[in-house]
């Protein structure tokens, strides 16, 4: 295909291609519908091993997804206005910001979520980032387990720093959140906390100076959304106060109504 191929011709290409890669599914009866076709695509890249895949296919899935990310609309960090004191809340899709970093709420496994067309963040940022990033999580995985042992996980609140491939953010910092099974606790608490702040230090030491974070544990991972919006704005005020200067732009982003108002009480 050339510069001139569509954005459907581009989906047909890579519903067939991960049809063939995927094998299990390869006589997976493609819906006619452009919807059908971009929940096969979704669900057989949710569901994709990390491994090698066919330079071309790469490449298609690149055009892909850069112009599906056109299409929702790029967000750029003058598009947000500040609240106060280098502080932005941001109502939306994390991945269509064109920021430094945004965080991945992120499972200790870290390769992302494998739940065909899961509506989670982690699920969304590894589909319209690609495949790579995956295979790049895996790597990092990968040389972890030869250091600390082949049952490793990733601990919570240590942040790992990706590329974004397809995404218009520089960088992915996946971190695992606590999980509230029981009742809130301390130290739960202080773990949420301990995301904040030690992703704020990694965006220090590789000079990022604006990210986006997502509503860390508040999902599936069942964190109270009130408390964990106090902490997020508590932290990062904090952080910030002691780092005069570091970051450019520190934003909430939100996804539901509920979290957007307790932001906007907390940053009157």
């Amino acid at each position: 295909m050339n510069e001139k191929t569509t954005q459907a011709e581009r989906l047909d290409y890579l519903v067939e291609a991960f049809k063939t890669d995927s094998v299990q599914y390869k006589d997976l009866q493609t819906p006619a519908d452009t919807g059908g076709k971009r929940r096969i695509l979704r669900s057989l890249m949710n569901i994709r091993m990390p491994k090698k895949l066919d330079d071309s296919v790469l490449a298609m899935q690149d055009e892909y997804l850069r112009e599906r990310i056109r299409e929702n609309g790029i967000v750029e960090l003058s598009d947000i206005p500040e609240v106060k004191d280098g502080l932005s809340i941001w109502q939306g899709d994390i991945t269509r910001l064109a920021v430094d970093a945004i965080v991945n709420a992120a499972n200790s496994q870290m390769l992302g979520c494998f739940v065909p067309m899961h509506t989670c963040i982690d699920n969304c940022i590894h589909t319209f980032a690609g495949v790579q990033l995956r295979a790049e999580c895996a790597r990092q995985m990968g040389q972890l387990k030869s250091r600390y042992g082949r049952d490793y996980e990733q601990p919570t609140a240590v942040p790992m720093l990706t590329d974004a491939y397809n995404l218009p953010a520089k960088k992915v910092i996946h971190i695992v959140g606590p999980i509230v099974q029981g009742g809130l606790t301390s130290a739960l608490e202080d773990d949420l906390a301990a995301c904040y702040r030690n992703t704020l230090d990694m965006c220090l030491e590789n000079g990022l100076k604006s990210v986006a974070f997502c509503c860390i544990s508040t999902g599936v991972f069942h964190f109270p959304n009130k408390r964990a919006a106090e902490i997020a704005v508590q932290t990062v005020t904090g952080w910030m106060a002691t780092h005069p200067g570091a970051m450019k732009r520190v934003i909430f982003n939100v996804f539901k109504d509920e979290d957007k108002a307790y932001y906007e009480q907390l940053l009157r």
